[in-house]
């Protein structure tokens, strides 16, 4: 059975906090998630999604964050890596997936042998593109998924349409998208270090290191084995259309500055508060290197503007 889109159309979206995507220091960690405690998000994601050598928070600390997270009234989701590469990682994968008290978000497929009959989130990483892999991925427990970042509107409303019943869209609605995952760590090698003596640069750069062009054009985001846009993401411009079509969550994605400000824009967009041009114009003011909608239009390139309309630089 399927759900119907139009059924959930006057319905609008929820706010969730994705997982932290740089490497910050512990305490500045702890202090960031408290402060999230107290803005309207009602889900929280917790975990290392990048690299297993990040290792100032361990998945205890991620449990006692999760704990301080529900006991706040909001849901905590413990995600996991977006690349396993070794043993190690692997039995850490399966020590998360088998404590039972969070949901988790899956972000590698070999998660699912460890989740096998339990509830679970996939993440944009997780390559679901139709309504059989939606299909599939449900009968093994999945209640909600991440729209991968590469997909656009009509890619949405197919799935949102078509999706069986009891499954929540999520969209990632603001923050560099993140465009690949590499074996290789290219924050290190920009440093001329090897990646398995990284000496964790990535820690220099809150916000990941932005790479120019020839012509001094910001290019792209390097955070660690993860390449992310250099341009901000966001879909407060389309908003009215994203709730429309049924979406259920909206993902921001943590930044180092004004990440609450940003949650504060939302909230006061989906509640009628603040016009959405108002609200992206002072969006814009926190993104370095501009606006873009991603690949939600379709459109090819970028364009130059508040929000440049097309792919992210």
């Amino acid at each position: 059975m399927t759900m119907d889109s139009q059924q959930t159309s006057d319905v609008r979206p929820r706010l969730s906090l994705g997982p932290l995507l740089y490497y910050w220091p512990r305490e500045r960690v702890l202090d960031f998630y408290a402060e999230m405690l107290e803005t309207p998000v009602e889900v929280i994601y917790l975990g290392e999604t990048i690299c297993s050598k990040r290792r100032q928070l361990r998945p205890e600390d991620y449990w006692d964050l999760a704990e301080q997270v529900s006991a706040a009234g909001k849901q905590a989701v413990i995600s996991t890596l977006a690349l396993i590469e070794s043993e190690g990682e692997l039995k850490t994968l399966q020590r998360l997936c088998a404590d039972r008290r969070f949901l988790v978000e899956a972000n590698d497929l070999g998660a699912l042998d460890f989740l096998e009959g339990h509830a679970f989130v996939t993440g944009h990483s997780i390559n679901l593109y139709n309504h059989r892999t939606l299909e599939f991925l449900a009968k093994r427990g999945l209640r909600r998924w991440v729209l991968p970042v590469e997909l656009g509107r009509e890619t949405a409303r197919e799935l949102i349409t078509r999706r069986p019943e009891g499954v929540e869209c999520e969209l990632f609605a603001f923050g560099r998208l993140p465009l690949a995952y590499s074996a290789r760590c290219f924050t290190a090698y920009n440093r001329g270090l090897g990646k398995d003596d990284c000496q964790f640069c990535c820690m220099d750069d809150p916000d990941g290191l932005t790479i120019l062009t020839q012509e001094g054009d910001a290019f792209l985001t390097l955070n660690g084995i993860q390449t992310q846009s250099a341009s901000t993401h966001s879909l407060l411009p389309v908003l009215d259309e994203v709730s429309a079509l049924g979406v259920d969550v909206l993902r921001i994605s943590p930044q180092s500055q004004h990440t609450a400000d940003v949650i504060g824009v939302f909230n006061a967009c989906l509640r009628g508060e603040l016009d959405t041009a108002e609200g992206t114009a002072r969006l814009a003011a926190w993104a370095p290197s501009g606006l873009c909608d991603g690949y939600w239009s379709g459109a090819a390139g970028y364009a130059t503007g508040p929000v440049a309309v097309g792919m992210p630089r």
